[in-house]
């Protein structure tokens, strides 16, 4: 049982990241997988009430990748962590399958009493680079949180979160997000997604205008015509 979820970890390492080569590679130096593999069997020896064991060998993993994860910590299948330094989870931090994090995120908590006090992340969610996701929230599945973000709330599914603190920025099913082969790292913009929508926008409001100042017209009020959109009118210099 052991030996094949190694084996699966191996696997997902090679499938998401394009620099891997071959499974030698893998085993030998990928931090993200030997953090993996040291929680896999600390977990276990959690699991039977060997604590103390579990904890030494955890802290001893952590002092050789730069990843922590509390053998308490629940994590399913095809799990990866790319780069791995400085990742973070907690003990009461439960993670679905086929979940991607990025260096530096921490799943943690803010509470001092004893219960469940750190996230709840369900399947297909990617965390980038340095996000922290910080309380017993939960984030929805096929879920992007953005680098650096800092979430604090529940997340839907099929969200995608940027900021600090994090929003939510894109929410929704869509047909371009179920043909999206592009894989983790293609986020949508929300800046262009913007622009895009007062672009849609400002053919209907010249039309409104021309209407409204129409409609002046008739009861007699003129107003001053102004300047093309995109064109800033220019005071004269006397002088």
């Amino acid at each position: 049982m052991m030996l094949r979820q190694i084996n699966e970890d191996i696997a997902v390492a090679l499938e998401k990241d394009p620099a891997a080569r071959n499974a030698l590679e893998v085993l030998f130096l990928y931090p993200g997988v030997h953090a993996l593999i040291a929680y896999r069997v600390t977990h276990l020896l959690w699991g039977i009430g060997l604590k103390f064991i579990a904890r030494g060998l955890s802290q001893l993993a952590r002092l050789i990748t730069g990843i922590e994860i509390h053998p308490a910590a629940i994590i399913g299948k095809r799990f990866f962590i790319d780069h791995g330094m400085g990742v973070v989870i907690g003990e009461t931090s439960e993670i679905g399958n086929n979940v991607f994090i990025y260096q530096g995120v921490t799943l943690g908590g803010l509470a001092t009493k004893k219960g469940k006090r750190h996230p709840t992340v369900f399947d297909d969610v990617v965390i980038g680079a340095g996000a922290k996701i910080l309380g017993p929230i939960k984030i929805g599945c096929n879920t992007k949180i953005g680098s650096g973000s800092v979430v604090l709330q529940d997340v839907p599914e099929y969200s995608t979160v940027i900021g600090v603190p994090g929003r939510v920025v894109f929410s929704g099913i869509s047909s371009e997000m179920e043909d999206d082969e592009e894989g983790p790292e293609s986020f949508p913009d929300p800046v262009a997604r913007a622009i895009e929508c007062m672009l849609d926008r400002l053919p209907e409001m010249e039309k409104q205008i021309r209407q409204l100042k129409e409609t002046l017209n008739e009861n007699g009020i003129v107003l001053p015509d102004s300047p093309p959109i995109g064109e800033v009118p220019r005071k004269k210099i006397n002088g």
